[in-house]
């Protein structure tokens, strides 16, 4: 993994806690911390009371010489007492990414330039596409290109080329910035919670090819993007965030698709941050998003 990543609280962890809801928990990990010689500096919880969950993310400075190893050993009193589902980042690492994408690089280019300031706190290991339009980007960035071009014959054949690439690179999370297949039901469970897709808003409404075009014919008044994890059920996944732009009867069809192609670069940027600095929580199929 990369290094030199610091938050703007200074944390050096992030601890994730889900669990059922009852007294005394924020209490027990304050003082786990605390009893290390760490500091919280930054805590978010929410209780569901539907489901009876209570989700908490607290960010933590410690001294230099704490592991995440040793830090866990010393919490393990309190996850087992409180019956805690956790899991502890460390900061101090970059996460690894690669992007895949097709024909369209408004995604690609604002992830690149992003991740080039240090406003995406990660390192892009390769760039993936069915199409070779993007390899001269790559190069420039320095960064490996893998044409992967599918064909439905050749498809479950790349899918596993793709996937000993991602063991290969260590890759903890793909980006799909307008990759234009469909990963199969098999890759999307063996990546399950480590693939972020990015769509446009109209979907269920307009499916398939050329959805501005048939937008501008029903006179929408709004276009927008949806980041979410990728499941088998096609743009199905939990959603991370969302956004919409408004529009009027004076846009053109390119007016409505050059705004949503810089909603859609919005979205997918701001879901992407919020997974590497760990703010977001599954609860079912919904996200629990601390900002």
């Amino acid at each position: 993994m990369g290094v030199g990543y610091k938050m703007k609280t200074g944390a050096d962890f992030v601890l994730l806690i889900m669990c059922e809801d009852r007294k005394g928990i924020v209490a027990a990990v304050a003082n786990s911390i605390s009893s290390q010689d760490c500091n919280i500096v930054e805590s978010s919880q929410y209780s569901d009371e539907n489901t009876g969950r209570f989700f908490m993310r607290i960010a933590v400075s410690c001294t230099a010489d704490t592991t995440p190893e040793g830090f866990s050993a010393a919490f393990m009193p309190v996850a087992t007492a409180f019956r805690l589902e956790w899991r502890i980042h460390d900061l101090r690492k970059k996460l690894r990414a690669m992007i895949m994408v097709s024909q369209g690089g408004h995604c690609l280019n604002d992830l690149l330039y992003r991740t080039s300031t240090n406003r995406l706190p990660m390192e892009v290991t390769s760039i993936v596409s069915n199409h070779l339009n993007w390899q001269r980007r790559a190069e420039h960035e320095g960064m490996a290109f893998h044409h992967l071009p599918i064909t439905p014959e050749n498809k479950l054949e790349q899918e596993a080329k793709l996937l000993a690439m991602v063991e290969e690179e260590q890759v903890d999370l793909i980006i799909l910035a307008r990759y234009m297949q469909v990963l199969s039901d098999q890759l999307c469970r063996k990546l399950d919670g480590r693939v972020i897709n990015i769509h446009h808003s109209f979907l269920p409404g307009f499916k398939g090819a050329k959805p501005y075009h048939r937008a501008y014919e029903r006179g929408v008044k709004m276009v927008g993007a949806t980041a979410h994890y990728v499941t088998a059920d096609l743009d199905e996944g939990p959603i991370i965030t969302q956004d919409v732009s408004i529009v009027d009867h004076a846009d053109t069809v390119d007016d409505l698709i050059a705004q949503g192609q810089d909603t859609e670069s919005r979205v997918l940027a701001r879901a992407v941050k919020l997974h590497l600095e760990h703010r977001v929580m599954l609860n079912g199929n919904r996200t629990v998003v601390f900002k």
